[in-house]
């Protein structure tokens, strides 16, 4: 059959070869449709009145149609695309070398605080981190013992790590020595099973629970820098490396800070101590909270600021501020803003929800709960003497008593409280109850209420008390070494500046000595004084025996120096 084809068909295609024969030919008309047409007088002057040659081509494109028999056509033979990187979307390519390079640099660089990788979406980090180590599984779940031993074994040779008895003796000996009781956690089982089944006051996990956690994380997951708060008094005790080392492996792209806040309540020298010994690792910045006079806040604002031209490529940039409870958060956070943004108390649990601060049209703060780690909640002694549960809410405080006197210079308490002499914590509390007035019926003394008074006071600062860094060496070391080193002859003793290093010594060793230890200092001094002036006016006498030759030696020259300098001073 013939099929037919409608006029209208026809009409069209008759249409469509017309208009693309007159496409292919240039015209020649003046028409205004015609974009190279011939405008008269064009040299003479300029043409504004007139449709431009993009205006023309534009309003053609209104009434192009389009081509059929070039949509009708079909590929009829193979084809070849050309092999073009471009074809792959947004994608960078890098060569072997240079990405070695690069991994060696960025092992070099990964874990000093000072360096910070920029532009970490552009980089191929997937590619220089390596695959995460998988744990072992059990080799009985993966090979059973009837299909490797017995009569239906599968394999002719057993899997065995050494094939002689001195391999095997190797091989043990090498286990032994890596062997580290801290890290087997089977020697803990049973431990951890009582601390979990003990009957233990609910109240003493503050900060411990499921609804903080997450608030914590919430944190940890919006903030491009996280602030760790620490209390100068105990940065060691206040620090969580559950979430440092949560932040290293899951969010290494993060930056870590450390903020030294309470700073006003230990000595100048044991804060630049403690800021030399934790900048190895991270920054650490002192600081003191107020709204009136702070100390360190142009310091973090300069840092924030440094991060905020880091990342310049996001509209703006988080900073969470984490920590344990009562370490100064909100405090922090109030101070940078110079008004009370942010609910702060100096009591534990005062935040309870995470909170969003602009500090800036750029950087926002973001406050947050404090947070116990549970490996570190286990001792209640250490709980409370961190500040992280309210001195109100303890069922006991008089049993922490004790540990505060033990850490507490008795000098200090001497000036708080005014009791001078004290048998043991018990005496303590009772002699404080009756100078306060805290007497129940009958003129007893109400020693829970003092014990909670006490807590609250260390808690708060009114009990002065620090701890030193772990590398931290005491004065007094360096003192005897020094007086050792005078008796052999290798320097001269001067009394006034043993005297000085004593006044020295009574100052900034605060926690480690006592009375006792200092009366003893002072009299091994004055012993090592009068033995070597001892030995000073035997050498000029000449009285020593012969075995002490040298030293005679050695006065003799003395001696002739003060002679030459007497007869100088006699000259002048």
């Amino acid at each position: 059959m013939v099929k037919k084809v409608s006029k209208s068909v026809k009409h069209a295609e008759k249409m469509q070869k017309k208009w693309q024969s007159n496409q292919k030919k240039p015209s020649k008309s003046n028409n205004s449709d015609n974009p190279n047409r011939k405008l008269p007088g064009m040299g003479e002057g300029k043409w504004t009145h007139v449709r431009t040659k993009n205006a023309i081509k534009r309003l053609n494109m209104y009434k192009d149609k389009p081509d059929y028999e070039a949509m009708r056509k079909q590929p009829s033979g193979p084809s070849r695309i050309e092999p073009d990187r471009k074809w792959f979307g947004p994608v960078r390519t890098i060569d072997q070398k240079s990405l070695e390079r690069f991994r060696v640099e960025m092992q070099q660089k990964s874990n000093d605080p000072r360096h910070v990788l920029v532009k970490s979406k552009k980089l191929p980090i997937s590619l220089l981190t390596d695959a995460n180590n998988e744990t072992k599984m059990n080799i009985l779940d993966i090979e059973k013992y009837e299909e490797t031993f017995g009569p239906k074994a599968s394999r002719k040779r057993v899997k065995s790590t050494s094939y002689s008895y001195e391999d095997l003796i190797q091989q043990v000996e090498e286990n032994d020595q890596k062997y580290d009781p801290k890290k087997d956690q089977d020697l803990t089982k049973h431990q951890m099973l009582d601390f979990k089944n003990e009957c233990r006051d609910r109240r003493m996990e503050a900060g411990q629970s499921r609804r903080i956690w997450e608030e914590l994380y919430k944190v940890l997951d919006a903030s491009d820098v996280i602030v760790q708060i620490l209390d100068a008094r105990n940065p060691m005790g206040t620090r969580s490396k559950h979430v440092e080392e949560h932040i290293k492996k899951n969010c290494p792209y993060k930056h870590l800070v450390f903020v030294m806040n309470k700073c006003d309540l230990i000595p100048t020298w044991l804060t630049t101590k403690w800021l030399r010994y934790l900048n190895k690792e991270f920054p650490t910045i002192a600081y003191h909270a107020s709204l009136n006079n702070p100390f360190g806040k142009g310091s973090l604002i300069n840092l924030l600021r440094q991060y905020d031209n880091i990342h310049k490529d996001k509209k703006h940039i988080s900073v969470g501020f984490i920590g344990y409870p009562n370490v100064g958060k909100s405090s922090i956070i109030n101070s940078l803003k110079q008004k009370k943004v942010c609910k702060s108390a100096p009591i534990p649990g005062e935040t309870r929800v995470w909170q969003y601060i602009t500090l800036t049209k750029r950087i926002y703060l973001i406050d947050c709960p404090g947070v116990v780690y549970y490996h570190d909640g286990r001792d209640d002694t250490e709980v409370v003497l961190k500040g992280c549960i309210r001195a109100e809410k303890i069922d006991d405080p008089t049993f922490y008593i004790h540990v505060i006197l033990q850490k507490t210079n008795p000098i200090h308490i001497k000036k708080t409280y005014g009791v001078n002499e004290w048998e043991d914590d018990q005496d303590f509390l009772e002699k404080l109850a009756v100078k306060k007035g805290k007497l129940k019926k009958g003129g007893e003394p109400d020693i829970i209420t003092v014990a909670k008074i006490v807590i609250m006071d260390w808690q708060r600062g009114v009990i002065p008390y620090f701890n030193f860094p772990p590398d931290y060496k005491p004065d007094e070391e360096m003192n005897k070494n020094k007086i050792e080193a005078s008796k052999i002859g290798e320097e001269n003793i001067d009394a006034q500046a043993i005297e000085e290093v004593n006044k020295e010594i009574e100052v900034k060793v605060i926690q480690e000595t006592n009375e006792q230890y200092k009366e003893r200092l002072a009299n091994d001094i004055n012993k090592d004084i009068k033995e070597a002036n001892d030995d000073d006016i035997e050498a000029e006498n000449g009285e020593e025996d012969d075995d002490d030759e040298e030293e005679e030696i050695e006065g003799e020259e003395e001696d002739g120096d003060d002679d030459d300098q007497s007869e100088e001073m006699k000259d002048e």
